[in-house]
Formats: structure tokens, C-alpha cells, sequence
């Protein structure tokens, strides 16, 4: 008796530019707040913009100046890797954060909120935004493109990346926030990663920018 043809694979569908556009200002909308979310606890997160967080904290300089420069050396590697229409898409991202977090406070003013609340909110929208880049192929710098670079040349999961880079950077922040500070930040940070890491993964989705 014979096998049934194997189904074919499903075509992969280019995103139009407009969809680009789109979830490039959505998804940097969602990071823009979480990072808001975080900086009114005075928490983390991980990557570059954990990192200019962490920076802010401790000398006072503006986090979008921070972020811009942070990101500057990897933009090589994007170029080299994953091409110049990425580097592009994640330049804009990085761009529209820088400007956004800058203009947030004068958009959306909070007047309290419990860290464990801005832990899981903030993680939350930051994983969000993220998984809508990273399904445009865009990234937001700094350990976030050298993550995505790895899980599509050696398959390894971006969002598990991502959290082993982040632990080096966590342990830096106890010598600057309060422990139960940095605690409850890597709280946030791994939902952050947990959605990555479930919702972007090899196959799981097709389209292609």
C-alpha cells in the first residue's frame, strides 16, 4: 500500500514595506512603555537597554543618548551577517527608542506603581514589541542582534541567548540597585525572554521581510 504524499512546505510570504513600517513603530511602541514601566521602579532589564538603564541609574546621563551609543558597535556585525536591509530596519528601531523614551514622560506621567507589577507589565509589553521585530527581522541592538544572528545560523534559541548574555549584566547591577531591586528586575526580564523564547523559534513562523 502507498504512503500519502508528504504535505508541501508552506511558501514563505515577503512582508510588504508597509508592514514593516508598521510593526517596527508598534513593537517599538511596546518597548518604549515597558521601559518607561521599569524606569518609574527604578528596575532593569537585560541587553542594551538594560544596560542603559543600569548606566542611567548610576550617572544620570539620558537614557536615549545611552541606548544610541551602546549599540553603535554592533551595527558592524549586522551589516556583515544580516544584511544591510536588517541593519537598517534595527538603526530605525533603535532610532525610534531613543526618541520615544525621551518623549514618554511628556505623554504618559505615573505617579506610582509596585516594582513587581512594573517587573511583570514592563517584561511583558518589552516581549511583546520584541517578538514583533524580531518577526519583521529587526532587532533593537546590542545583544538582541547577536542572538537573532545566532538562532538563524546555528539555530539556538534567541530568547535562551539572550537570557545567559543578560545574567552577566544582572550581576553588574547589584553593585549599583538594591538587591531586591535587581531581583525583582530579572523577574521582568524572564517573562521578557519566556515569550521570545515561545513564540520565536525556527518554523514557527514563515513570512519573511
Amino acid at each position: 500500500m502507498s504512503q500519502p504524499a508528504a504535505a508541501p512546505p508552506p511558501l514563505q510570504q515577503r512582508h510588504r514595506f508597509y508592514e514593516d513600517a508598521l510593526a517596527i513603530l508598534m513593537g517599538t511602541l511596546l518597548i518604549t512603555v515597558g521601559i518607561a514601566l521599569f524606569a518609574k521602579a527604578t528596575l532593569m532589564t537585560g541587553s542594551a537597554a538594560g544596560l542603559a538603564l543600569l548606566l542611567q541609574y548610576g550617572t544620570g546621563l539620558p537614557f536615549g543618548l545611552l541606548f544610541s551609543a551602546l549599540n553603535l558597535p554592533f551595527y558592524w556585525l549586522a551589516i556583515r551577517r544580516m544584511g544591510l536591509p536588517f541593519t537598517l530596519r534595527t538603526f530605525a528601531a533603535v532610532c525610534l527608542i531613543s526618541g520615544l523614551v525621551q518623549a514618554t514622560p511628556g505623554w504618559l506621567q505615573i505617579a506610582s506603581i509596585a516594582p513587581l507589577y512594573a517587573a511583570l507589565a514592563g517584561g511583558a509589553a518589552m516581549g511583546m514589541g520584541m517578538l514583533a521585530l524580531a518577526r519583521h527581522r529587526t532587532a533593537i541592538g546590542g545583544v538582541n542582534i547577536l542572538a537573532l544572528y545566532l538562532q538563524e545560523r546555528h539555530g539556538l534559541r534567541a530568547g535562551w541567548v539572550q537570557l545567559g548574555i543578560d545574567a552577566a549584566i544582572f550581576l553588574a547591577a547589584f553593585f549599583v540597585l538594591p538587591a531586591d531591586k535587581v531581583l525583582i528586575s530579572i523577574l521582568g526580564t524572564t517573562v521578557l525572554n519566556a515569550i521570545l523564547a515561545m513564540n520565536h523559534r525556527p518554523g514557527r513562523y514563515m513570512a519573511v521581510s
